[in-house]
């Protein structure tokens, strides 16, 4: 049974049968939803940076660094991270897909803005995705910073959990979230990427009547975790 354990924002740690540790969109340290910095961090064996925003990329540099995790994102944040010190890495692009020992990744398309924080240079600017992770009969999507995309409908069916952003202004919000999830229609979905800060507070509770019947909605605080 794989576990998601959500940290705020839209990190979270995926832990699969075997114990792979995979850390998705490490922001730690300026988080205000995680009690400690990216040193409280019990490890990783690999990082998915969905795009280069600080608020999902902060801190992947320094936790790869420390834990010798492989960095998986697309080439640009991949190449940037190698120039920064990160041993391991694995580049990729929107609508390919690679098998890791834990299982099946594909970068999905996500609607959003690309820059790369710390590129004083301006020349690793890429293009945002979420990801879709085949776990031993399992299937975990992650989508990313996204607006509602058509794209989403060619999910449907491939999904049993996935973490979609609810929070407005940057992403989707409730009402649009509540319709990807008629989209792909996964069997249980978790709100994230809300309540950080005051433009993108919402009410989970709000999105969980949008969803009805559509999927079971799993509400988090931060650093609990759900296991399927």
């Amino acid at each position: 049974m794989a576990r998601v354990t959500w940290h705020g924002h839209a990190t979270c740690t995926l832990e699969t049968d075997q114990g792979t540790r995979i850390v998705i969109d490490p922001f730690f340290g300026d988080n205000p939803s995680f009690d400690g910095t990216v040193e409280d961090v019990e490890g990783a064996d690999y990082i998915l940076c969905s795009h280069g925003h600080f608020d999902h990329f902060a801190d992947c540099i320094p936790l790869a660094r420390r834990t010798g995790a492989t960095v998986v994102s697309t080439f640009e944040i991949v190449s940037f991270c190698q120039k920064h010190g990160v041993e391991n890495g694995h580049g990729m692009n929107i609508g390919g897909g690679h098998r890791f020992p834990f299982g099946y990744l594909k970068m999905t398309p996500a609607i959003h803005t690309g820059s790369v924080e710390g590129d004083e240079e301006g020349v690793f600017t890429t293009t945002p995705g979420g990801f879709l992770i085949e776990l031993g009969g399992k299937s975990f999507y992650h989508s990313g910073d996204t607006a509602l995309t058509r794209d989403m409908e060619l999910l449907r069916g491939q999904v049993d959990l996935a973490l979609l952003p609810i929070g407005d202004n940057f992403t989707m919000g409730p009402r649009d979230a509540a319709r990807a999830v008629e989209m792909i229609r996964p069997k249980v979905v978790i709100p994230i990427h809300y309540s950080t800060w005051p433009v993108i507070e919402q009410d989970p509770e709000e999105f969980r009547g949008l969803v009805g019947d559509l999927a079971r909605v799993e509400v988090l605080h931060p650093g609990e975790s759900y296991d399927f």
